[in-house]
């Protein structure tokens, strides 16, 4: 091939021309042959922008796309979304929809699974009336995939079934159907996540065969693994460590060094289990190091945990390592996000300025003949005072659109500020407000919902009621964000009160409010009274969730003629202040406190309960 790709470097730019080096790439793509792959693809490429070649250029863009697939994934990212707009622009929605999923499956990979969700989704839309099944199933599939790392287990399993129904559409004559079996280890993994062990059980024995580990052996050894760590989980420990030792020593022989990394932790677990320390640490030492050669940093997180708790010499080094790893993952996930909508955004701002260039050309031609035109006429009158006027008047112009065009942009920026800041006010708004209402509604629908004597009646239409509250509340946010209609009119005593009376349906923890009448709630700004109402919601929340209480009591205390101090104490089971995982409740009660430009602290034992102090000054209306 590669005197055929020297022969095309003195040929025409034909179509010809252009497949062969589509087809070259190709041929070296499945060859495992990246670089020369990408080098034809981007041959192909240029080439077909030369030729405003709109269908060679989408399919050239995709080949690029793939061959940075690997190793720089926002590179790929980039010319899946060139191919993916190429395509929509012929009218190829099966191949939108195909650069939609493989976009998807960069950001996935990258850790990034809710904007995974949303272009699986887009891909899905586009594939409605399609009878591309294969990639049908890929997509049903890579959302089943998408759902289970964000805990919704229930609607990955739908999906997961989805891929199984497209499989019996596919024209395929095989006995045994390798994608029926990567399914089928699919819905296993989600039982065993949920505590089914005895359903995955059944499945992975029905596809362990002689036929299997013979023609598809990785997905012998992928099955036979899964089923012993199955079958582990539900405390049958007959044969587990010989089908672990066999589906490591079948990985192993092919050298697939992701699947080895799997088998090793499973292998550690199971020692972990049998109290054989000495071999679980060995294990799980090995896959440490394998996980942290291929850049898995998911796995060197549970390889730092398990040995955490199995290695009590080190596990204080191990759990500060795995503290510091998983903090350095999240930065890069937050850094990844915001890299992936930024290609999104300047591939878009570059092609309206494209749009803006072509017209500005277009207009520049029409004057360029009229100031020929008009420079003729000029020479032939001798008006050559009017012919310098004229031309005045044109660098005056250009100099004001500048300008102009400069406080366009200046106020485009701005607004992407704003919009910015906006988004994450409505998921703080969201999460406090809203998710803190909504679990007080469901936790009393439930606690009335097998009662139906004439009093549960009437209370629960007053929650249904309250149910109609949120829903305006939750439309008033996704308009304009308005929480202060919430505060206005209103007595903050009493919204406290009725706060804290609400929990006695659903609470065992009896919650005292203390009124302060030193202080003045109606001449204090609504900002204030919005941050410290959420701040209570969250930790009513939290108190209810996890703390165990039998009392909470919440009070304010002035300190100053403008300073106040909120305290919200309980006698609950408390936690280890040092190895205590920042939540987003936490971080929001802490950010909120900050937004007053007041002093967040919390203090906590075990056995000793919780207590959160807010100090601030406060701004007199």
């Amino acid at each position: 091939m590669d005197s055929i790709t020297d022969l095309l470097k003195s040929k025409k730019n034909d179509s010809v021309t252009r497949n062969l080096y589509l087809n070259i790439a190709s041929e070296y793509y499945y060859l495992n042959n990246s670089k020369k792959s990408l080098s034809a693809s981007l041959s192909a490429l240029h080439l077909s922008r030369q030729a405003n070649d709109s269908v060679r250029m989408a399919k050239a863009s995709y080949y690029i796309g793939d061959c940075y697939e690997n190793s720089k994934k926002d590179s790929a990212y980039f010319y899946y979304l060139k191919a993916e707009k190429l395509y929509y622009a012929v009218d190829d929605y099966d191949n939108v929809a195909r650069m939609l999923f493989n976009k998807s499956r960069v950001l996935f990979y990258d850790g990034n699974y809710v904007e995974s969700e949303i272009e699986v989704s887009k891909a899905l839309q586009y594939l409605k009336e399609s009878g591309n099944h294969q990639l049908l199933y890929s997509c049903y599939t890579l959302m089943g995939n998408c759902l289970e790392k964000l805990v919704n287990y229930n609607e990955a399993l739908r999906y997961h079934n989805l891929a199984l129904s497209e499989i019996k559409k596919m024209k395929t004559n095989d006995g045994i159907n390798n994608y029926k079996v990567i399914s089928i280890i699919n819905i296993c993994n989600l039982y065993d996540l949920q505590g089914q062990y005895s359903k995955s059980i059944k499945q992975l024995e029905g596809l362990v065969s002689k036929d299997l580990k013979k023609k598809w052996p990785r997905l012998y050894a992928n099955v036979l693994s899964n089923l012993a760590y199955s079958k582990m989980r539900s405390g049958d420990y007959d044969n587990v460590e010989a089908m672990f030792t066999e589906s490591l020593k079948i990985v192993d022989s092919i050298g697939i060094e992701s699947d080895i990394l799997y088998k090793k932790i499973y292998i550690g677990e199971y020692f972990l289990t049998q109290r054989d320390t000495i071999k679980s640490i060995q294990n799980l030492k090995e896959a440490r190091q394998l996980a942290i050669k291929i850049k898995n940093s998911n796995e060197v997180l549970t390889s730092l945990k398990l040995l955490s708790e199995v290695d009590k010499l080190n596990s204080l080094g191990y759990t500060n390592e795995y503290i510091k790893l998983s903090d350095s993952i999240n930065s890069v996930q937050k850094n990844a996000d915001d890299k992936y909508a930024r290609i999104e955004y300047e591939t878009s701002r570059i092609e309206d300025e494209n749009k803006i260039l072509t017209e500005k050309n277009f207009y520049i031609l029409i004057i360029s003949f009229v100031l020929v035109l008009l420079l003729l006429i000029i020479l032939i009158l001798r008006y050559s005072k009017y012919k310098n006027k004229e031309l005045q008047f044109l660098k005056k112009q250009k100099v004001a659109n500048e300008e102009i065009y400069l406080l366009l942009m200046e106020q485009h920026e701005k607004i992407n500020n704003a919009r910015d800041n906006e988004k994450s006010k409505i998921a703080k708004e969201l999460h406090d407000g809203i998710m803190n209402r909504l679990y007080g509604v469901r936790m009393n629908l439930g606690f009335f919902n097998s009662k139906c004597d004439p009093e549960i009646i009437e209370k629960r239409k007053i929650y249904i009621f309250e149910l109609q509250n949120i829903e305006n509340e939750i439309r008033t946010i996704s308009h304009d964000l308005s929480q202060n209609n919430f505060f206005d009119g209103n007595d903050f005593n009493i919204l406290l009160l009725g706060l804290v009376e609400g929990q006695k349906d659903i609470s065992t923890t009896q919650f005292q409010y203390i009124n302060n009448e030193e202080i003045d709630w109606i001449s204090i700004q609504n900002i204030y009274k919005i941050n410290l109402y959420r701040i209570i919601q969250e930790a009513i929340l939290n108190i209810n969730k996890y703390s165990n209480a039998q009392n909470c009591e919440i009070k304010f205390e002035k300190e100053d003629y403008n300073s106040i101090k909120m305290t919200i104490m309980d006698d609950g089971d408390g936690f280890e202040m040092k190895n205590k995982k920042t939540g987003i409740g936490l971080n929001n009660m802490r950010e909120r406190a900050e937004q007053l430009e007041g002093d967040f602290n919390v203090e906590s034992q075990i056995g000793k309960g919780t207590k959160i102090e807010v100090r601030f000054n406060f701004q007199i209306l």
